[in-house]
């Protein structure tokens, strides 16, 4: 069976256009990989197609502004360049003009210019930018180039250098958009914010910490942030920067709620592990809203001293049942949000852990550790809630839903089990992109930028004809 596919393109005035034959080839069907289009196959015709395609546009959008808006004079060939224009559909090959001015204008702007570059000023395809923006912010970025070569006819130009350029110029437009005023929600007359309309109800932001190989020093790690914005109804929002890079950290996180509708009146509770970096970053965002510590890191910590006092039972069974009584005492006032009687039981607890007199190996570290433990509970005093209380309710009274978006923001992106290194503002980079891709927003950013992406899978595909 012989096969042949032809192309016309018509001008816009009506003109009848040329037929062009962009592929042909032996279709014999002897076996099952014979029927049809094999990938081969399609990324030839889609590749010959689209090369066509970008010329005949790329011509008739160079001969409308060839001539003068003034006088209406053609302009003057000065020359043409090559460019390449990346598209999902393959690199095509151009060969750009470059006008004279027009003598009507004198010496008033630029002595030449090339129509292309206004249209293609950074020679690829916005949806080969979104596809690889996208797909690098959830696999590296040599993988990305090979997913993207594996199905669609972009074999030349699909290289992880390529694409790492191609993601942070996306991130780096989203970081120009980002404001560096308003810090808060805290803003106007008082009053005046009871006026508000009553929100949709309390949003709850988780955020924590997480940990990257630096780069430019090996053996050392530097701290990323990142956090998940949850409203009772509506999509949840992630957030992620380098902790010490960013510039604008409340800004971003403003940027988040703002997004999902948030405004004076809302009530908004922060979950933390209580770090100065991440208490800091919340403070006096908004007036209705409240810094809780949550009860993952309470009890984390409570584990770990209780595995201590496991080994001082092994060796005193009796200062070893005072201990874990101790514990359990501490952990229920915790529970209940009776911060003043829990600081007592912990200083009574150091105490206890300080009179040991069993030959246990690790007592030093024990005893660093509660103080640590008292410190932390002492520092974090007033964000204590009563936690039974509120989990009855149903509210969340842990951030264990952040470990889960750190492992996902992260670890599964920045391959925390593979010590790959990282610099500061490639990681910030990248993280503006991957939160974007996680929530779903990366889209919707495209879309604002290049409008006709909007429409593009919806108006104009039922505008194709097939016989």
């Amino acid at each position: 069976m012989q096969v042949r596919v032809l192309l016309q393109i018509t001008p816009d005035d009506g003109a009848p256009g040329s037929v062009d034959e962009i592929a042909a080839w032996d279709k014999t069907a002897t076996v099952a990989e014979d029927i049809g289009l094999s990938l081969a196959e399609g990324k030839k015709l889609l590749s010959a197609a689209q090369r066509r395609i970008v010329e005949a546009q790329a011509a008739a959008w160079v001969e409308g502004r060839r001539c003068c808006d003034d006088c209406g004079r053609r302009a003057i060939l000065k020359g043409r360049h090559p460019i390449v224009y990346h598209t999902l559909f393959g690199d095509v090959a151009l060969a750009s003009p470059r006008f004279h001015r027009c003598r009507c204008r004198g010496n008033i702007g630029a002595a030449t210019n090339s129509p292309l570059v206004t249209i293609i000023p950074h020679h690829v395809a916005p949806e080969r930018l979104y596809l690889e923006a996208r797909w690098a912010s959830l696999v590296p970025y040599a993988t990305a180039a090979e997913l993207l070569a594996d199905v669609l006819p972009i074999a030349t130009g699909a290289n992880a250098t390529t694409v790492r350029q191609h993601v942070l110029r996306v991130a780096e437009r989203l970081e120009a958009e980002l404001p560096a005023d308003k810090c808060t929600f805290m803003t106007g007359v008082p009053a005046d914010w009871a006026d508000l309309p009553i929100p949709d109800g309390r949003i709850v932001v988780g955020l924590d910490g997480g940990y990257v190989r630096d780069w430019d020093e090996r053996k050392t790690n530097f701290e990323v942030i990142v956090g998940r914005s949850m409203p009772e109804d509506g999509p949840s929002r992630y957030l992620g920067f380098v902790h010490g890079h960013d510039r604008k950290p409340k800004r971003r996180l403003i940027d988040v709620l703002e997004s999902q509708g948030v405004q004076a009146n809302q009530d908004i509770t922060f979950l933390t592990d209580g770090g100065k970096e991440i208490l800091a970053l919340t403070d006096r965002i908004s007036p209705c809203s409240e810094h809780v510590l949550d009860w993952f890191h309470i009890t984390m910590k409570i584990t770990v001293l209780g595995q201590f006092v496991k080994g001082v039972a092994h060796l005193d069974a009796l200062a070893g049942a005072q201990l874990e009584e101790d514990l359990a005492r501490i952990k229920w006032k915790l529970w209940h949000g009776n911060s003043i009687e829990a600081l007592e039981l912990i200083d009574r607890f150091e105490n206890d852990v300080s009179d040991i007199r069993a030959d246990y190996p690790n007592l030093r570290k024990f005893e660093v550790l509660a103080r640590e433990f008292g410190v932390y509970i002492a520092s974090n005093a007033e964000s204590l809630i009563n936690y039974g209380e509120r989990y009855r309710a149903g509210e969340r009274i842990s951030s264990a839903f952040v470990e889960a978006t750190v492992n996902a923001v992260v670890s599964k992106r920045f391959a925390k089990k593979q010590q790959m290194q990282w610099t500061r503002t490639g990681a910030h980079l990248l993280l503006q992109t991957r939160t974007r891709t996680l929530d779903g927003t990366l889209r919707s950013a495209f879309e604002r930028w290049y409008p006709g992406m909007a429409n593009d899978n919806v108006d104009h595909a039922h505008q194709i004809q097939v016989a």
